[in-house]
């Protein structure tokens, strides 16, 4: 379906991968959206959600759908990528994120679309489909993240300490002793402090510490302790996701699986790296369990990065499968 007339300025292309429209949409709470559209109009309706939270969109996420089969809407979240005011935190939340998929939905006309996301994107996926199940026709998920913090947990104080012993000792020693004891909540609280002195160091471990386990192979597999207070500029991902994840990803406990008969009816594809470290196979197995028509495809010899060998791949087929299941 196509969207409104005045739905994002149009934007002449050669490239089939440009966007059709782009535009900054006020959602209200004082936020601006960067939204974008690309295909074709008439394709079949879907949506890409980023990670992070607080990452952005990029513009190979264009790519992984095929422009004369699909029109796919893109968008930066609250206070990510091109979005304003960046990094805002304020009226950030994950029942904010569901409204604003809802308000971009309602601009273009779809009626339903397909889903796609990958790890906090997944997140948002599973939470916007049992919110809103009439809206989607079908979810992509990769790397399934449930946004507990027991997930978390695992990661960073079960297998990284078991993978990674002399990452885990860089990791905790940025700490304060007397703040060892949790670790994960203490992280949190540092990078969430007005005092720059603070949050930066805490938020350049954090994030450097997730790259080094989102990767199948890293090229460095310790903290450059001595970087940690760098002038130059931290991304605003950690900061995100401390916002969100010392909520709870405000999300009721377990809602994820719990309400996973919401999705009932709704086909999916979920793609997961057997080696994920971040998002292992357990929470994909476990989601499936409880969401009869998922099916899980595996990626041999990769682990969570959308840019492991043959994740990307596999991404882009299983978007292709199911818009055939859609189309049948």
């Amino acid at each position: 379906m196509a969207p409104d007339a005045d739905a994002g300025k149009s934007i002449k292309r050669d490239d089939p991968f440009a966007p059709l429209t782009s535009e900054q949409l006020a959602v209200g709470d004082g936020h601006d959206i960067h939204v974008e559209s690309v295909g074709r109009l008439g394709g079949i309706p879907a949506i890409y959600l980023h990670g992070g939270p607080g990452s952005g969109c990029q513009a190979d996420h264009r790519r992984l759908f095929d422009p004369e089969r699909f029109h796919a809407v893109l968008f930066d979240q609250r206070g990510a990528g091109r979005s304003r005011p960046k990094g805002s935190r304020q009226a950030n939340t994950l029942p904010h994120l569901i409204a604003d998929m809802e308000m971009i939905r309602q601009r273009f006309g779809f009626e339903r679309w397909m889903v796609v996301g990958g790890s906090w994107g997944a997140t948002l996926a599973l939470a916007y489909a049992q919110a809103h199940p009439a809206r989607v026709s079908g979810l992509v998920l990769r790397a399934t993240f449930l946004g507990t913090m027991q997930e978390i947990e695992t990661g960073f104080l079960g297998t990284l300490p078991r993978l990674y012993p002399g990452l885990y000792n860089d990791f905790v020693s940025v700490l304060p002793e007397d703040e060892r004891a949790q670790p994960i909540r203490s992280y949190f609280r540092r990078i969430l402090d007005a005092n720059p002195d603070v949050n930066i160091p805490a938020a350049r471990a954090w994030g450097e510490t997730e790259r080094i386990l989102s990767e199948h192979t890293p090229n460095r597999t310790r903290l450059d302790l001595t970087a940690l207070n760098s002038s130059r500029a931290v991304p605003a991902t950690p900061f995100m996701e401390a916002h969100y994840f010392s909520h709870d990803s405000f999300m009721r406990p377990n809602q994820l699986l719990n309400e996973a008969g919401r999705l009932a009816g709704i086909p999916g594809i979920v793609v997961q790296g057997r080696y994920d470290l971040l998002c292992p196979p357990a929470i994909s197995h476990a989601l499936a369990a409880a969401w009869r028509e998922a099916e899980i495809r595996f990626v041999e010899g990769a682990g969570h990065s959308l840019y492991d060998p043959g994740v990307r791949n596999a991404v882009m087929k299983a978007i292709a499968d199911l818009a055939s299941r859609i189309e049948k």
